[in-house]
């Protein structure tokens, strides 16, 4: 069930379906909450799952001066709080992956476990800050559609590109939605978010690391220098997937999670 609702002072458009311990499942960067419906649909079968336009995307509010995970951690526990979630298995996708931890951080006790799908601890590259200054000016020149075109398409293994370009469409649709500022704002967050490699060292809560084997963001040498550092987390490899392997391999995807759930929460 969709709805709209206040968290942290803004807009949240929501939704919250299923019965039993929670799930939350936070989108990536130019995503909403639509790309995890098939995910949704099996989950709910045994779990609540809860999920949402993170802020910037889709039709949730931001605050253009004041976005950052950390603020983004606290629109997530503001809406649970609403919804009567007091601790969840919180799934993040890419971006989604960088709020996961700033919840996690800020209010372990709700963040019982944690999963982060295609996403890392690490902090931006000097590099990857460099692209995220370049992608922001791309979009205040109003080129915003051609970094839609260019940036969600390279979320599948090359070789899968042609095989989802219904799913790649639906993205590039469902995205245009989103507040320009709003889009630009959480940029500006991630490239600011903070080395979380120290944090992860340190949690109690159990983590999941999902990877794709043919990333284009992630390299497959940088997911296995992860896996490496944290050897007692749990770490699946998805052979056939890029970023966005909740879509590539949907029922191996949603099996990897049901069962860490199953394990971490019943």
């Amino acid at each position: 069930m969709d709805f709209f609702t206040t968290a942290n002072g803004i807009a949240i458009r929501a939704g919250d379906t299923g019965k039993g311990k929670a799930i939350v499942l936070l989108h990536g960067y130019l995503e909403t909450m639509e790309v995890w419906e098939n995910t949704i649909t099996e989950l709910s079968k045994h779990f609540r799952l809860v999920a949402m336009d993170l802020p910037g995307h889709g039709l949730s509010g931001f605050r253009k001066d004041a976005t950052t995970m950390e603020f983004m951690a606290d629109c997530i526990k503001s809406l649970l709080d609403k919804l009567n979630v007091p601790e969840c298995f919180i799934v993040g996708h890419s971006m989604g992956g960088y709020a996961a931890l700033a919840l996690a951080k800020k209010y372990p006790e709700t963040a019982k476990a944690l999963c982060l799908f295609s996403s890392t601890p690490n902090a931006d590259t000097e590099q990857k800050k460099k692209d995220r200054d370049r992608e922001i000016e791309l979009i205040k020149a109003g080129k915003f559609e051609l970094i839609l075109k260019t940036g969600i398409s390279r979320g599948f293994a090359d070789m899968n590109v042609k095989k989802f370009d219904e799913e790649i469409f639906a993205i590039e649709d469902t995205a245009t939605i989103s507040d320009i500022d709003g889009i630009t704002a959480c940029l500006q967050a991630m490239k600011m978010r903070e080395d979380m490699n120290g944090f992860i060292k340190t949690i109690q809560q159990k983590t999941l690391f999902i990877f794709g084997k043919y990333d284009n963001y992630i390299t497959f040498d940088v997911a296995e220098s992860i896996m490496q550092k944290y050897p007692d987390a749990t770490a699946c490899i998805l052979e056939n997937s890029g970023h966005s392997g909740f879509i590539e391999e949907p029922e191996k995807s949603i099996k990897i999670l049901n069962d860490f759930a199953e394990k971490m929460l019943l």
